[in-house]
């Protein structure tokens, strides 16, 4: 499993307008190829009537999946420009599709990269970049005793608490960095003096928005 990356935390579009065209960015998270491709063919119907309908997309762990298309735009003036965004913002599983409605004024090579380059950063910013960032669910099970210590010492760290369990002995649920994990258990250890029980119960990915 991956551990901290970057990727787009939702939905987003905006539109730009250069020289008279018209410039609308939608982006998307794409976990898959599957999902990427299904979500530029709903903005290509969307928009038939449109000039161009450019894309691109990086999907997987380790960007094993990097696609970039020009449809009809002259060679590597509009996908790929596209794609070097994603590339550079170190954006994951993200889609991104850019819709050109010709205003009648040519743009050139130059700015067509740079005009597609501009609406694909329009679009992401619109979406919100946010970091997912591996967690650990640990539960601590503790007596009654230890509760009130634990409860305080968890809440004024910067672990996050995520629920207590009352039954025969208390249960304790934190989410903790998976890097932290260790570093966690040895704190709840000491100050329990060696009597809480502490189970990793799963992984989780927590998001947090970036600027």
């Amino acid at each position: 499993m991956r551990n901290n990356y970057l990727t787009v935390k939702s939905y987003g579009e905006s539109e730009i307008i250069i020289s008279k065209s018209r410039f609308l960015t939608y982006v998307n998270r794409a976990e898959t190829e599957e999902e990427a491709l299904l979500f530029i063919e709903k903005i290509k119907k969307i928009h038939a009537g449109a000039t161009h309908n450019c894309s691109c997309y990086m999907v997987g762990e380790h960007d094993q999946i990097q696609k970039a298309n020009d449809d009809g735009e002259p060679s590597g003036t509009a996908g790929v420009p596209m794609l070097e965004v994603l590339k550079k913002q170190g954006l994951k599983d993200t889609v991104v599709v850019v819709t050109r409605y010709f205003g009648g004024i040519k743009l050139g090579g130059g700015g067509l990269i740079r005009a597609y380059g501009k609406a694909t950063t329009e679009g992401i910013t619109a979406a919100q970049v946010v970091e997912r960032k591996l967690h650990y669910l640990l539960k601590i099970r503790i007596d009654y005793v230890w509760l009130g210590k634990i409860e305080n010492e968890i809440r004024s760290s910067h672990y996050m608490l995520q629920d207590i369990h009352y039954a025969e002995n208390v249960e304790v649920c934190v989410h903790v960095l998976k890097e932290e994990e260790q570093i966690f258990v040895d704190w709840i250890t000491e100050l329990t003096n060696g009597q809480a029980t502490i189970t990793n119960e799963n992984a989780v990915f927590i998001e947090f928005p970036q600027e």
